[in-house]
């Protein structure tokens, strides 16, 4: 009969369950904050992609009117919505009688870690492209 029955204060069955119901919120949080920083990377690097790409086409020989540099830097990101673009914005410029094209695009990512939504970050690259 002692066998049977045993002290409450060595049982340890449903131990592991509630270890788990404390620890796993934390383990879920930890991995969407890892994929948000992950898309926040993607989008980073799409970006600087789309401007770097526009900046190499500013500079080919007939020059390139603004609209179309625009567009292409629109049509190389990948990563991105369209509706969290801010730009292209094209600024011409000369220094020491050389024109230049300064290139800078925004991107607006909001964290959204399923629990909560932070506030939209905003991601900035700024090219600047010699022309001919």
């Amino acid at each position: 009969m002692t066998g049977a029955r045993r002290p409450i204060h060595r049982c340890e069955r449903g131990a592991a369950a509630v270890e788990f119901v404390l620890a796993a919120p934390v383990v879920v949080l930890f991995l969407v904050g890892f994929l948000q920083i992950g898309m926040l990377g993607m989008a980073k690097a799409g970006m600087s992609q789309a401007v770097e790409s526009g900046a190499r086409y500013a500079t080919i020989y007939p020059r390139p009117t603004d609209a179309q540099i625009s567009a292409k830097i629109r049509t190389s990101g990948y990563g991105m919505r369209a509706a969290n673009i801010t730009g292209p914005t094209l600024v011409h410029g000369t220094n020491a009688g050389s024109p230049y094209i300064d290139i800078t695009m925004t991107y607006r990512q909001s964290l959204d870690f399923g629990f909560f939504t932070l506030g939209p970050i905003d991601l900035t690259h700024t090219r600047r492209a010699y022309q001919v």
